[in-house]
């Protein structure tokens, strides 16, 4: 392979060696197995295509200070790709599985893994589809299981610098009690068209407002949403929102600072009183945010008057990326080493 410019990678899909698969057939997971191929045979008629039975998960690999290759918090993505399946009905991937798929799909695409400093790091897309030809609405028989590996700079293209985010009330992300709450592809479909409205508008990112009442903060386009008001770590809480892997990590290394947090509904008002903000997941971990206009309103929140990352989150960012890079006792057991 040529040599990767590790320093300029995109947040993009880069072929690698190997992706892993599972197929779950007659009641039963099958042997997890290695493939060169990159593409999947897939009946016409599968539920993935006609009835959205499909689930996905994110998460990250890290090439440390020590040399080591580090995984981040591989069980919490297993537990929420079997909670995503639970709530589409689909055949939940067992977590020895989830385990031994990405330790296999990381170990033989062990040449991606940026070398430690380069700022990038080897994404890991576990995916689930549903696979078998059905034309009633009902749940699949068959269910594929892989994951896939790609090498990936940051999320966000100025990095770890604030952006500018934008309220728009035409748009839900998701319905009340709807799919919100899991990691379903539709979730996504559903929000590309605000969030390409956003950015033609000049803006990194949607913040959404709850899709019942329009009155308190939902998620921020692809991620979570936190802010510190007085010193407190706030984020929105309702049964509509992923609950992301980023967002539970921030909120143990706040008190772990010392910072009471808040999970609780958060009226849009309370953008005014608030010191600090940013989005945070997986590919971003936390991405600042400077202002948050309201377009139907003309209100302009000011976060960050300098153009600069508040204390609390850069804090908060340093601390979550030095555990990802071994450069900071794990004292949470988040890791998984690849030996």
């Amino acid at each position: 392979m040529k040599e990767l410019d590790w320093a300029n990678l995109a947040f993009g899909y880069l072929p690698t060696d190997y992706n892993v698969r599972c197929y779950f057939r007659d009641g039963k997971w099958g042997p997890v197995e290695a493939t060169t191929s990159d593409t999947i045979n897939i009946h016409m008629a599968a539920t993935a295509l006609h009835y959205g039975q499909e689930i996905f998960e994110g998460l990250k690999a890290f090439r440390g200070k020590d040399g080591k290759i580090r995984i981040f918090r591989l069980e919490e993505n297993a537990h929420r790709i079997q909670e995503s399946a639970k709530g589409i009905l689909m055949e939940p991937v067992p977590e020895e599985i989830f385990r031994e798929a990405v330790i296999k799909a990381v170990k033989m695409n062990e040449r991606f893994v940026p070398p430690y400093g380069s700022g990038a790091s080897l994404y890991i897309r576990p995916l689930e589809l549903g696979m078998s030809a059905q034309v009633g609405v009902k749940p699949s028989t068959e269910y594929l299981f892989m994951v896939l590996v790609t090498p990936v700079g940051p999320y966000f293209k100025e990095g770890f610098r604030p952006t500018n985010i934008c309220i728009m009330r035409d748009y839900d992300r998701v319905a009340p009690k709807g799919t919100g709450r899991w990691k379903v592809g539709g979730n996504y479909a559903a929000s590309l068209m605000a969030g390409e409205h956003a950015h033609d508008l000049g803006y990194s990112a949607v913040l959404y407002l709850d899709p019942r009442e329009k009155k308190y903060l939902d998620e921020c386009g692809p991620a979570n949403f936190f802010a510190i008001k007085d010193g407190k770590y706030i984020t929105p809480a309702s049964e509509s929102i992923l609950p992301s892997i980023t967002n539970k990590s921030l909120q143990q290394i706040a008190r772990d600072m010392g910072i009471e947090v808040e999970s609780r509904h958060i009226p849009l008002e309370e953008l005014s009183e608030i010191q600090e903000a940013a989005a945070c997941g997986t590919a971003a971990v936390a991405s600042p945010v400077a202002e948050i206009h309201d377009l139907d309103t003309g209100k302009k929140y000011v976060v960050s008057p300098d153009g600069e990352p508040g204390p609390i989150t850069t804090e908060l960012y340093n601390r979550l990326r030095a555990i990802q890079l071994g450069e900071a006792d794990d004292v949470h057991g988040w890791n998984t080493i690849v030996e």
